[in-house]
């Protein structure tokens, strides 16, 4: 089945990876979106007066598609989300070690990990469709369309003020900790 392609990495530091069971991992540091730009304060009351804020879209290929909730995409989901905080908060401390300010979105809640959680949620599944342009499905619970996973993918957000180059050095350090290993 062919999908529709919109934008793909459009910021550039694109980090394709392979996890340990051969599920792939896209890993990409964009510009915030809109929503972000005119909801930070409201999403992450800490983060008052952060002149550059970016966004790492971390996108892990399900081995279900995400359309319909059964025990078995629960599980993957929960799997997957965990594999997300284990990684996501290795990057966060170090760069907050270095004086980054950086958080995690939880992607069951929408609320930061590390900081104190604002009056509204983040929005992982439309902050993916602004930045990379993939279609959403419209369900219970909104599904992204990724071009060659379909709806086989998970989306998570981390956020960091460190520029884009120090976020990508810290992400290709850290993955293969969590036995995500670099492809081509």
């Amino acid at each position: 089945m062919n999908y529709p392609t919109l934008n793909t990495f459009v910021a550039g530091y694109p980090i394709n990876l392979v996890g340990t069971s051969g599920q792939a991992i896209e890993i990409s540091i964009h510009s915030p979106s809109q929503y972000i730009c005119a909801n930070c304060e409201r999403i992450l009351p800490d983060w008052k007066h952060q002149l550059f804020l970016w966004v790492v879209i971390v996108l892990q290929q399900s081995r279900y598609e995400m359309i319909v909730s059964t025990p078995e995409i629960e599980a993957e989901k929960q799997k997957l989300r965990e594999k997300f905080m284990r990684f996501g908060l290795d990057v966060a401390f170090n760069l907050r070690d270095r004086g980054y300010f950086t958080d995690l979105i939880d992607p069951r809640t929408g609320y930061p990990l590390l900081s104190h959680p604002g009056i509204i949620p983040h929005d992982d599944t439309a902050v993916v469709k602004a930045l990379l342009g993939y279609p959403i499905i419209e369900n219970k619970c909104r599904v992204l369309v990724h071009p060659k996973w379909g709806m086989a993918v998970y989306p998570s957000i981390l956020l960091s003020v460190a520029p884009p180059a120090i976020l990508k050095k810290a992400i290709q350090n850290i993955a293969p900790l969590h036995g995500w290993k670099k492809i081509d």
